[in-house]
């Protein structure tokens, strides 16, 4: 596997990775492939097509917004979401919008961009196709798109190469599980350090270091923020409970009365901390999804504050390996099914998270590469089957609560495999070969279309 944890572990805004952050990418990429042709001058107009799952719940995920954020240069990476919003208000009342910045064209909102709730696209549910025309309505650039998860897209070109490892030479490279341990015995490394020296060929490792406490220091103060806000969370009105939650736990401190699950209160804290504000838009770390970014986050707060010697100060070395091991585990996710819960349900997300969380904290704990391996499969092992089914095509309904149940699972995975000696029936290759294909076999309707599940039962509570 050729494949870097930093094209797994990227800085986006909510409330989607695949609906919000992958539609912004395509939209800029398509522009500046235009700017590139010396098309720009020519453009008199777009049309924008949304398919499947993106379709269905764009407007939910602020798909709509996202496409137009991207058409104007932006990039879920450093988008001033204030600025962009009031230029796309200004857009809006215009009937225009200004590409990259440079050139202004008319763009009709009802009719330039298209959501096709009930067409899907052969390749994968969330697609895209994008048309930019001249003057008389002649086609000057056609191109077609997928979003596939935790913010990675790729154009109609890219399809036959998905699955090759033509770009990265790294030293260690391996395509499953079972390579992967067979590769740390041979050379006596964890699986932290193997993904260090592969990372290695691509940068310096003083670089990987500081991508990587960046990567951290995003999460931290995603779960500050998700601490300290109140309200409700837009268009559904739910209200937040990170900060009670908070507040609650800080006065335990001044109580003498001992509470042994006090833990789990924590967990649950950081995880609706992340997933409330990545609900509301605000910046996180794809983990390896928006939809699940709550759960790492969740996990690495728990090894830090209640692991070890419990300083205020956080272990850096424990949490660069921490993310070392939770991107191998995704990885396998990523190159041997999907992390999209459009493509195979919310197993591919909060099931992906939670076994990448348990992994890592496993060999936090000291686990051998055997427990580590043992605790990721015990993490999506019981997330088989999850379906996606967001109440309203909106990351709130059951999806902020699923990031806080992760984050217990995930812990008790990781101390399950350590009190074992690591072996076990089911491998981590056969549980990640099983998540795929039930994701195939489910229904559409399960898979964030919101057209069944919790997204349709929910209203006749």
């Amino acid at each position: 596997m050729n494949t870097s944890l930093f094209e797994l572990f990227t800085i986006g805004v909510g409330p989607s990775s695949s609906h919000t952050v992958g539609p912004m990418k395509i939209a800029k990429e398509f522009v500046k492939i235009a700017q590139e042709k010396s098309l720009l001058e020519k453009c008199r107009s777009l049309k924008i097509e949304l398919f499947g799952s993106l379709g269905a719940t764009g407007k939910g995920h602020n798909s709509d917004l996202a496409i137009v954020f991207g058409l104007m240069g932006n990039t879920a990476t450093d988008i001033n979401i204030q600025t962009a919003n009031e230029q796309f208000n200004i857009a809006r009342k215009e009937n225009k919008i200004t590409l990259l910045g440079l050139r202004k064209i008319d763009f009709d909102f009802q009719n330039d961009l298209i959501l096709h709730k009930n067409k899907f696209l052969e390749f994968h549910p969330n697609g895209i196709k994008l048309t930019m025309y001249g003057q008389n309505k002649d086609v000057l650039l056609h191109k077609t798109y997928y979003s596939v998860g935790g913010g990675s897209v790729l154009d109609e070109d890219e399809i036959e190469n998905k699955n090759s490892d033509e770009s990265n030479n790294f030293p260690y490279p391996f395509n499953s599980a079972k390579e992967l341990l067979t590769l740390c015995k041979k050379h006596s490394l964890s699986i932290s350090a193997l993904m260090m020296e592969n990372e290695k060929s691509l940068r310096s490792e003083k670089e990987i270091k500081a991508s990587l406490l960046n990567l951290w220091k995003v999460m931290r103060d995603c779960v500050n923020s998700g601490c300290e806000h109140t309200g409700f969370l837009p268009i559904m009105g739910v209200k937040r409970r990170a900060n009670a939650i908070y507040t609650k736990l800080k006065n335990k401190h001044n109580s003498s009365m001992i509470d042994p699950l006090e833990v789990m209160d924590w967990l649950n804290l950081w995880a609706l901390a992340v997933n409330e504000e990545n609900a509301c838009g605000g910046r996180v770390v794809t983990a390896p999804t928006n939809g699940a970014a709550g759960i790492i986050p969740s996990v690495m707060h728990y090894m830090n504050k209640f692991l070890g010697n419990r300083r205020e100060e956080y272990d850096k070395d424990k949490v660069i390996n921490f993310l070392l091991t939770a991107g191998a585990i995704g990885l396998l996710y990523q190159k041997n099914a999907s992390i999209s819960g459009a493509d195979v349900g919310c197993q591919g997300e909060v099931g992906v998270a939670c076994s990448m969380a348990s992994g890592a904290l496993a060999e936090a704990m000291g686990g051998s590469i055997e427990q580590v391996e043992n605790a990721a499969e015990i993490g999506m092992e019981h997330h088989l089957g999850l379906t996606c089914d967001p109440v309203g095509g909106l990351v709130q309904i059951p999806c902020i609560e699923r990031n806080a149940m992760a984050s217990v699972t995930a812990v008790n995975a990781a101390r399950m495999a350590l009190n074992g000696d690591g072996k076990h029936y089911v491998s981590l290759d056969s549980v990640i070969k099983t998540m795929f294909e039930t994701g195939k076999d489910m229904m559409s309707k399960y898979k964030e279309t919101s057209t069944g599940g919790l997204a349709v039962n929910i209203t006749e509570c």
